[in-house]
Formats: structure tokens, sequence, C-alpha cells
């Protein structure tokens, strides 16, 4: 990674990530930040949406590590089961933050379509941060997906959904997950060497 410009791919959830939102103000402050755009971010389409993030990927050929947030978490765990190797080795990592259960009971039926969630390892580094009072994942399965994705988990006190409502407009210390994340990122590619 020291030899190369990493783009940081900013992935939403449902109803997108407002201004003030930390995912708006990470793509703000990291280098060559970027957004996954969805053409409809109330009434989700699971094939629109990983079409959206398979092109936001193979719109530019530098190394990606994407920073997906509630539904895009989910989002991501779907392109990865069946993107196109090329664009796989792209991804460098993920930061998988808050992913929204859309297979729980309470689940809004318009996320429904996002259900089932693939349980298959993802192909590169990941680190899942969930929070233990968020209403969108209970603990439980939040360590399940993290278990089945092949990723290191972080687990929060009182955090809520890890969104503006639940206090996390800069996030400030979600940082310290994101450079985790990259050190584990370069410690598979010294082993690879």
């Amino acid at each position: 990674m020291r030899n190369e410009t990493i783009r940081y791919l900013i992935v939403p959830g449902w109803q997108g990530s407002p201004d003030n939102h930390w995912q708006s103000h990470w793509q703000r402050t990291l280098p060559n930040g970027a957004r996954v755009e969805q053409h409809d971010w109330l009434t989700p389409q699971r094939e629109d949406w990983v079409q959206a993030l398979d092109q936001a990927i193979d719109a530019d050929r530098s190394p990606v590590i994407l920073i997906a947030h509630s539904l895009g978490c989910i989002t991501v765990a779907h392109w990865a089961r069946q993107a196109d190797p090329v664009l796989l080795r792209r991804v460098r990592g993920a930061l998988l933050v808050a992913p929204a259960d859309v297979e729980r009971p309470n689940c809004s039926p318009v996320l429904r379509n996002f259900a089932p969630i693939p349980l298959q390892a993802l192909p590169f580094p990941s680190q899942v941060v969930s929070s233990d009072n968020d209403q969108a994942i209970n603990v439980p399965r939040a360590l399940y997906l993290a278990q089945s994705w092949g990723a290191d988990v972080g687990l929060l006190a009182n955090a809520g959904h890890i969104n503006v409502k639940s206090g996390h407009e800069r996030w400030e210390q979600g940082f310290a997950y994101l450079y985790r994340l990259q050190g584990r990122i370069e410690q598979r590619a010294l082993r690879r060497a």
C-alpha cells in the first residue's frame, strides 16, 4: 500500500449518508475519497445497488478500500459473491460499519430483497464494527456475520446504529478501525511479496 494510491470508496446505506454523516466527513477528509451513488436511495433494489458498486469500482483502476455502512455492508457482501475476479483484485479491504440485518423480523419490508445475506468469506481483509445496542442488528448476529465473512470485529458500547441519530457525525474514533484494517492489508501484501 505504501507505493500505491488507494481510493477510499464510500458505500452508504439505505437513504444515503447526509452531509453531516461520518461517511460524508470521511469522504471529504480522506485523500482520493469517492462515493457510490445509487439511483434510488429510498426503495433500494439489490441488483441495482450491486451494479452501482461494481461500476464505481470499475470506474478507476486504482486499488480500493471500501468504507460501507448499514445496507452498504450487505451490498458489499452481495457484490463480492458474484464480482468479476479482475474487479475483486482491485479491492484491498473493506471497513463494514453497522451492518444491517435484513433478515431480522422487524426489518423494513423495502429492504427484504437484500436477503438472504451472503455468508461466504470475503476475498479481501475486512473489519466489522458494530454496537451492542444497534436496532438494525443484535450482537450475536453481528458476530456471526463477521465470522462468516472472515472479518475482524469491533464492538462498541451504546453506539446505536453508528450514524447521525446516534451522535456519530464526524466519528473520528472510527479512523482507528480503518488504520487497523490498513495494517492488515499491508501485512497481507508483505506475506505475498
